[in-house]
C-alpha cells in the first residue's frame, strides 16, 4: 500500500503601479522583538474570519463552480503590503483583515505574522511546508530603507530588481519564480503585466503531507458524483475504513469528517445535506469552526468514499476585496511608506491555487455532499455531492486551504 500524500500550493500577487500624486505621510512603523504580539488565538480568529468572508464572496461570484483558495496567503500578502500603507489606507487593510484596531496595535499584528511565518517554516520530517514572500521592484525605483528592513525582518521577503518596461520578460520572471516555489503547480500567476508596473509583491505557500491512515489504490473504483439534480459525472472514488474524528451537526444540517496527516495537521471535510450548501456557507464563522472542532469525536467509519480530482483556480480579487472594505489601495492609496511618496496604487490582486487528490497524493480533498447510512452501528459516508474542505495546521490553527468541490471531474 502506498501512502496518500497531501500537496497544497498557491501564490498570490499584489501588483503595484505608480500613477498618483504625492501626499505627506506619518512616521514609519518600528517593530522590534520586545514588542508584545497578538496571541495565537486572536491571530487565528482574525485570519479565520477573513478566510470565511473571502470564501463567501468567491462562492457568490462563482456559483456552482469549484472554489479553491488559500486565505492565509491572501492575509499574509495584504499584511505585507500594509507595511507601506499610511492613514486610512492602512486602517482599511487591517480592518479588512478582521483586526480590531481598538484592541490591537499595528506593530503587534506585524510581529505576530513574523512569528507565524517562522512557525510555518520550521523543518519537519513529516511535512513539507514552505511559505515565503518576494518583491519584484522596478530597477530605478527607490524603496525606503525602513520598508526594505521591515519586509526582510518581519515577512522574510526576498527582493529582485526587475525591468517592467519589458513587461513580457518581467511576467516570465515572476511566473517562473512562483512556479519554482510551488513545485510547478502554479504555472502562470500573472497573465498580463502593464509596462507601468513599479512593484509586485508575491506570497506563495507549498504544502505536502501524508495521511496518517492511507488509502489503498486497489480499492479505487468508478462511481457517480451528483453535481446537481440534473447532472451526474463518473469519477474515480477512493475508499477507506478507519477511526477518525467525526461529527454530525443537526443544527446546520451537515456531517464532518476530519482526516489527519502524519504531522497531526488535518483536512476537515464538511458535507452538507442535500440542498443545504447555500445555508451552510452563509453560516461559516470562526465560532462555527470552533464549535465543530470541539464537537469532533473519534468514530469508526466503516466505509468512507472520497473522489479523486485535480483542480486549479486563478482569481482577480480587486472587486472582492473592495466588497470586504479594502478599497483605497486601488484608487486613492497612501502607500507612502514604501517609497516616501504616495504615487503608488495597487492595480491587480491575483490569486492562484491548485489542489490534487489521488492515490499518491491528496492536494486538498474531494467529495460532494454526503449520503449516510447506519446499519447495526455501521457508519457509511458517501461523499458524492458538493462539499467543503478546510486544511488546518494544528500548531497555529491556520486555515491554509479552503474550498468547495462542486465537480471533481473539472480541472
Amino acid at each position: 500500500m502506498r501512502a496518500e500524500r497531501t500537496s497544497f500550493l498557491l501564490a498570490l500577487g499584489l501588483l503595484v503601479a505608480g500613477i498618483r500624486s504625492v501626499h505627506c505621510f506619518p512616521e514609519n512603523v518600528v517593530v522590534k522583538d520586545q514588542h508584545r504580539r497578538v496571541d495565537g488565538h486572536t491571530l487565528a480568529s482574525s485570519n479565520t474570519d477573513f478566510a470565511f468572508s473571502l470564501y463567501k464572496q468567491l462562492a457568490l461570484k462563482n456559483p456552482n463552480k469549484n472554489v479553491i483558495l488559500s486565505p492565509l496567503s491572501v492575509s499574509i500578502a495584504l499584511a505585507f503590503l500594509s507595511l507601506g500603507a499610511r492613514g486610512s489606507t492602512l486602517t482599511e487593510i487591517l480592518e479588512g483583515l478582521k483586526f480590531n484596531l481598538t484592541e490591537i496595535q499595528e506593530k503587534e499584528i506585524h510581529h505576530s505574522f513574523q512569528h507565524l511565518l517562522q512557525a510555518l517554516n520550521q523543518p519537519s520530517n513529516q511535512l513539507q511546508l514552505s511559505v515565503g514572500n518576494a518583491m519584484f521592484v522596478q530597477e530605478e525605483l527607490k524603496l525606503l530603507d525602513k520598508f526594505i528592513e521591515d519586509a526582510q525582518v518581519l515577512y522574510s521577503s526576498e527582493a529582485f530588481p526587475t525591468n517592467f518596461r519589458d513587461s513580457e520578460a518581467a511576467r516570465s520572471l515572476i511566473n517562473d519564480y512562483v512556479k519554482n516555489k510551488t513545485q510547478g503547480k502554479i504555472e502562470e500567476l500573472f497573465k498580463y503585466l502593464s509596462p507601468r508596473t513599479e512593484l509586485v509583491l508575491v506570497n506563495y505557500i507549498y504544502f505536502k503531507a501524508q495521511w496518517k491512515t492511507p488509502f489503498d489504490p486497489k480499492h479505487t473504483e468508478q462511481a457517480e458524483f451528483h453535481v446537481s439534480d440534473n447532472k451526474t459525472v463518473e469519477v474515480p472514488m477512493m475508499t477507506l475504513d478507519l477511526e477518525t474524528p467525526y461529527f454530525r451537526d443537526e443544527e446546520l444540517g451537515c456531517t464532518l469528517v476530519e482526516l489527519t496527516y502524519t504531522s497531526n495537521d488535518s483536512a476537515l471535510f464538511i458535507l452538507p445535506d442535500e440542498g443545504k450548501m447555500r445555508d451552510l456557507e452563509a453560516k461559516l464563522t470562526p465560532e462555527t469552526l470552533t464549535r465543530w472542532r470541539k464537537s469532533l469525536q473519534p468514530r469508526r467509519i466503516h466505509e468512507l468514499y472520497l473522489p479523486k480530482f485535480s483542480i486549479k483556480s486563478n482569481y482577480q480579487l480587486n472587486d472582492i476585496l473592495s466588497q470586504l472594505g479594502i478599497r483605497k489601495i486601488f484608487a486613492n492609496a497612501d502607500l507612502s511608506g514604501i517609497t516616501g511618496t504616495a504615487d503608488l496604487v495597487v492595480s491587480q490582486v491575483v490569486h492562484g491555487a491548485a489542489l490534487d487528490v489521488d492515490e499518491e497524493g491528496t492536494e486538498g480533498a474531494a467529495a460532494t455532499g454526503i449520503s449516510m447510512e447506519r446499519t447495526f452501528l455501521r457508519i457509511i459516508v458517501r461523499v458524492n455531492r458538493p462539499f467543503l474542505i478546510a486544511v488546518v495546521l494544528k500548531d497555529t490553527q491556520s486555515i491554509i486551504f479552503l474550498g468547495k468541490v462542486t465537480n471533481p471531474s473539472e480541472a
